[in-house]
C-alpha cells in the first residue's frame, strides 16, 4: 500500500522525536539518581551553559576555529589523495613504490603523530591542519584508489581505441568511474577529520572545541564540557548530513538506479 508523502514525514519526525527523548530521559534519570553536578549534570544545567556560552560568544569562537581546521586539512588531504590514489590506480610502477608506504602509514592514528607534529609546526594551526589532513587522507585515498582499480575494462579499452590518451584516460575514465568511491571516501574523511581535531585541540591549540572541553574538565565545569561534546555531534552529524545532500546533486545516477 502507498501512503502519502505527508505520512511517511509525520512517521519520520515521529521517530526522530522519540529517538532524541529517549537519552533525554535516561540522562535525567542517571543525573538525579547520582545527584552530582560534576560528575554528571542535568540536562537542564547543560541548555543553560550552552546558552551561556552561545550568548558571551566563546562557543562560536571556539566552533569557527575547528571548522577552520578541519576544513583546511580535509581540502589539503582531498587535493593530495584523490590525484595520487589514481595516478596509483592507472600506473603500475607508481602503485608499486608506494601502496607499500601507505599500507605501513596506515595503520599509525592520528593521534600518534602529535608530539611530532608539534615538533615540526609548534603551537598554533599548523599542527591542527598537519592531524586532520593526516586523518582524512587514508579514508579518501583508499576509497579513491579502489574506485580507480574497479576501473571498466571496456571503459578502458573503448577510450584507447578512440585515442585518449593517458592524462585523458585519468581525468575522464578513472575519475569519473572511481567518483562514487570517491565520494564514499570523502564522508569517511571528514568524519575522521573531524574527529581528529578535537583530538589534536585537547593537547596543541588554544581555542576550539577541543580545547574548550579540555580546559573545562580541569576547571570541573562539566555543564561546559558536555555541551562542547553535544555541538561536536551536532556539527558532525550536519556535515555528514550536507556530504549526503551534495552527492544526490553531483551523482544523481547513483540514487536513479535504487
Amino acid at each position: 500500500m502507498h501512503r502519502p508523502a505527508y505520512f511517511r514525514l509525520i512517521v519520520s519526525l515521529s521517530w526522530l522525536l522519540l529517538s532524541l527523548l529517549l537519552p533525554l530521559v535516561v540522562w535525567e534519570f542517571a543525573a538525579r539518581k547520582i545527584a552530582n553536578p560534576v560528575l554528571l549534570p542535568e540536562p537542564e544545567l547543560v541548555a543553560a551553559s550552552m546558552m551561556e556560552l552561545f550568548s558571551d560568544g566563546s562557543l562560536m569562537d571556539d566552533i569557527l576555529a575547528s571548522l577552520q581546521r578541519v576544513f583546511t586539512g580535509f581540502f589539503i588531504a582531498s587535493a593530495v589523495a584523490i590525484p595520487s590514489a589514481l595516478l596509483m590506480a592507472y600506473f603500475l610502477p607508481l602503485r608499486r613504490l608506494f601502496l607499500p608506504l601507505v599500507t605501513v602509514l596506515r595503520p599509525i592514528p592520528p593521534i600518534a603523530w602529535i608530539p611530532l607534529a608539534i615538533l615540526w609546526f609548534g603551537l598554533g594551526n599548523k599542527p591542527s591542519y598537519f592531524i586532520t589532513a593526516l586523518a582524512a587522507f587514508f579514508p579518501i585515498f583508499l576509497n579513491a584508489f579502489a574506485g580507480g582499480i574497479d576501473v571498466q575494462p571496456r571503459h578502458i579499452h573503448a577510450a584507447r581505441f578512440l585515442g585518449a590518451g593517458r592524462w585523458l584516460m585519468v581525468r575522464h575514465i578513472y575519475l569519473m568511474s572511481a567518483l562514487p568511491s570517491v565520494w564514499t571516501g570523502l564522508r569517511i574523511g571528514l568524519g575522521q577529520s573531524w574527529m581528529a581535531v578535537v583530538t589534536a585541540e585537547l593537547i596543541a591549540a588554544q581555542s576550539g572545541l577541543g580545547y574548550m572541553i579540555q580546559a573545562n574538565r580541569i576547571n570541573l565545569e562539566t555543564q561546559h564540557v558536555l555541551t562542547g561534546m553535544i555541538v561536536i555531534g551536532v556539527l558532525g552529524a550536519l556535515m555528514t548530513t550536507g556530504l549526503g545532500w551534495c552527492e544526490k546533486l553531483i551523482l544523481p545516477w547513483k540514487y536513479q538506479r535504487q
